[in-house]
Order: structure tokens, then sequence, then C-alpha cells
């Protein structure tokens, strides 16, 4: 597949992404050289340095026959512009990055393939339903559900009060109890559980489960005494703070904090909530943290424009009480960090835009594909075409990687957890969970 690339937005996760398959990737920029180079010199890819919108690089690069054609510069308008350049060379496919939630809008679909766009991405709105996941259960770091909850993934940090640990995961998740333990983060390593494993504390785990088994797995991994989020504090009145508001249940009321009083005047206009208080401070004053009840507080959501503010400032939070915390980090460095100092949910919208757009990379049909930055693992949801190998015989005959999982399916609607003994059908919707660079072998199998 021939892939150009403009603008260097997420470039670093969906280069990783996109060099594991039998692709030809170009990226062209006409900024930010080192970082070009370091990424030339990672990855078996091209780079041009020019502009995005230059017709005569793009047809230089081979624009016209290019399979897939993404614009992520920062600029919304380069991007639209690239798209339709691109387009009319004769790619394939176009697809833009922008930064107003007006173009996701379904009525502006018939207007944007005239433009040459046959897709866009606005990181800000993936960013909020992982923030809104995460708050929703304020005893897990991360959640990610399969045909509206038919399945859940739940990533898990093990505590003391844990029932379930230190015994091999034979003993506790056989084939016919409600989870499996799909994946396992201790310290730097990445763990790809087999039956004698277990789970010790501390560690990061991932269970796959049904909708209605959530609260049995509250219970065997002692988050009981949790409290459910009914109060959020947020700092950073940015995009993303606005786009997580608006699809905020009902039920929680925030307070945002904002630096900039010009900028909280804006954002008072754009909620008609009445349970939305904007609050013109610096979200990490302990007095006025104090004063506005903190203490009171179930979340604390950072997601200023420096990742050193949300990263302290969850810290803050956390040593003030507040049990859950979302930090917005964007720096990859400082993922592992952050992951060390136990904040909990992290939002990257690189990696979460890399995710997104690997997607439609894939020849097999995948509806969602997510890579789990904190565990270096990626998670796929296949359906298996009529005929496909995987569909042949039963799961504990594939001869699968041992290092891979499949760890649930939906049929007809309905979530169901796999064994061995299960046999795939045509049309399931099936998750597949391996380390990174293994997702392209599994798909040989559903094709």
């Amino acid at each position: 597949m021939k892939i150009i690339i403009t603008g260097t937005f997420g470039i670093g996760t969906l280069t990783r992404l996109l060099s594991r398959g039998d692709n030809e990737i170009t990226i062209i920029n006409d900024t930010d050289n080192e970082r070009m180079e370091k990424i030339a010199s990672e990855y078996d890819i091209l780079t041009m340095h020019a502009a995005p919108t230059d017709q005569q690089a793009l047809k230089d690069a081979g624009a016209g026959n290019a399979d897939l054609f993404i614009a992520v510069t920062l600029d919304q308008n380069k991007n639209i512009v690239a798209c339709g350049i691109a387009k009319r060379l004769g790619a394939k496919k176009t697809v833009a990055k922008v930064v107003e939630w007006k173009y996701t809008e379904p009525q502006m679909q018939e207007t944007l393939e005239g433009m040459g766009i046959d897709s866009v991405i606005y990181p800000e709105a993936l960013a909020a339903k992982d923030i809104i996941s995460g708050l929703k259960m304020s005893w897990v770091r991360q959640r990610w559900d399969v045909h509206d909850g038919a399945l859940v993934l739940l990533g898990i940090k093990i505590r003391e009060t844990c029932r379930i640990m230190n015994q091999p995961l034979k003993n506790i998740s056989g084939p016919d109890d409600p989870y499996h333990v799909v994946a396992i983060k201790r310290g730097g390593e990445t763990i790809m559980p087999s039956g004698n494993d277990e789970l010790q504390l501390y560690d990061l785990a991932y269970f796959m489960t049904t909708k209605n088994f959530i609260p049995r797995i509250r219970e065997l991994v002692g988050k009981e005494t949790y409290a459910d989020v009914k109060n959020v504090m947020m700092m950073g009145g940015g995009s993303t703070a606005v786009r997580a508001i608006r699809e905020l249940p009902d039920y929680m009321d925030v307070k945002l904090f904002e630096i900039n009083e010009q900028r909280c005047e804006e954002l008072v206009e754009k909620f008609d909530r009445s349970n939305v208080m904007i609050i013109h401070g610096d979200g990490r004053d302990v007095s006025l943290l104090k004063e506005e009840n903190i203490g009171n507080t179930q979340a604390f959501v950072a997601l200023t424009n420096n990742d050193e503010t949300n990263i302290l400032a969850c810290i803050m939070a956390k040593r003030m009480g507040v049990r859950k915390t979302v930090a917005m980090v964007e720096n990859l460095d400082y993922m592992a960090m952050a992951t060390s100092l136990d904040i909990g949910t992290i939002i990257n919208k690189r990696a979460i835009t890399g995710s997104y757009i690997y997607q439609m990379l894939l020849d097999a049909n995948v509806l969602n594909v997510r890579f789990l930055m904190t565990v270096n693992a990626d998670i796929a949801e296949f359906i298996p075409q009529e005929g496909s190998k995987v569909t042949k015989k039963p799961v504990k005959e594939l001869n699968l990687p041992p290092t891979v999982n499949i760890g649930g399916l939906v049929r007809n609607g309905v979530g169901m957890l796999v064994s061995g003994n299960t046999q795939i059908q045509a049309g399931d919707e099936v998750m597949v969970f391996c380390p990174s660079g293994d997702m392209k072998k599994m798909e040989k199998l559903f094709v």
C-alpha cells in the first residue's frame, strides 16, 4: 500500500504502526527537519522537505497513485487543501485532521467529499471519548467497549485488596469463568499471560469480560470502596475539555479551572448545563482547590497544553485525596514516567489518532483498533470473512503465537469469551490482543 503523510502530528506513533506492514510510506513536511531525519533513520520510510500544499511536491511524491493520503499538519486549512490537491491528482482515499467540530457533523459529509476529503479526524473528540470512559468507572485505568458494551476490556491496577493475586490464572479464570486476563504490565515488562502466570501487587492487568460481569470483576480486584464519580474538577479550558464536558453524563458536576480570564469568558458562553462552573484560577493552587471543596471531588482531569503541569497537578490532587486522575500527556517520553507515578488514565491524542488511522490500513474487516501505549500492545476488533482461516478450526488448533490472545467475540449482538474449544464464525466481531508488531500477522487469519 502506498501511503503519503503530510505533517508530523502523531507521526511517531503513526509511523511505528504503519511501518509494520508491507507499506510504502512517504512523509512530506516543511518544518522540524531534525525530527524528520530521526524518523527516517528509525523506520523504512521516505521523507521530503516541501510544503504540504505544494502541488508539484505532492505529484513528485506520487500522490496520484497513493492508496491513502493523510494530512495531519497543525493547520486545518492546509490539511483540507492538501487533501483536495491529492484527490485531484488521483489519490484513492484522503484523510484530514481538523480542529473544528463542525467538520465531523453528518451534514458536512457531502461538502467534504466535494472538497476531496473522504474522512476527517478530530483528535479532541477521540480524546474526549477516552476521558469519559475513564471517568465513568473510577476504579479502572482504561476501558474499551465492543459493540456497545457486549464485551468490555478493563485495565485495572492491582492493589493490596485484590482477592485473586498470587494464584495461577488457570485456577482463577477457567474456560467457564466470566473473565479472562489478556495482558499484564509489570514494571517495564509486558506479559501475554498463560495459565501458569499470576497477578502480582501493582500489576496493571487487562481483563476481558462481558458488561453484566463488571461488578464481579470489581469485587474480585477489591475496588468496591472506590466512589463513583459525581464531582469532577478539570484544569485547562481548551477544546479537548470543552468536548469532554459536552459529552459528560448529566449526573456529573464539573468545575473547570482556566487561568486565562478572556478564555473563561468564552467558556461561559459555550455551556448551557447548570452543573458546569467556570473558575478563573490555577488548578494547582492548593488554597483554591480547598476553597472549591476538592475533598468532595472524585476525579481530577488535567488538560492543559503542558505535560509537566498536567502530571504534577494530578500528583497533587492524589495527595489531596482524589482517587481518580486523568492527565493529557502528549510527549511520548513522559508516558512511562506518568505511569510509574501512578497517574490514573493517560490521554495521548497523537497515539489515539495514530490508532484510528491505522485501522484504515488493515485489509481485513476491522471495526476498531487501539494501540495501548502503557503495555506496548495492540487490540483490534476483527470481523472474519466467509472461508477465512480463523473460521476453519477451533481456536486451540489455530496454532496462534503464544503472545497472542483472542479475548472474546460478539455474535448476533451477544458478547462471549473465547476458549480453546470456541469455533469462530464468519461475521463474528473478534477481539485480538497481541504485542505491537504482530497485528499484521493476525490479519491474515481473517481474510
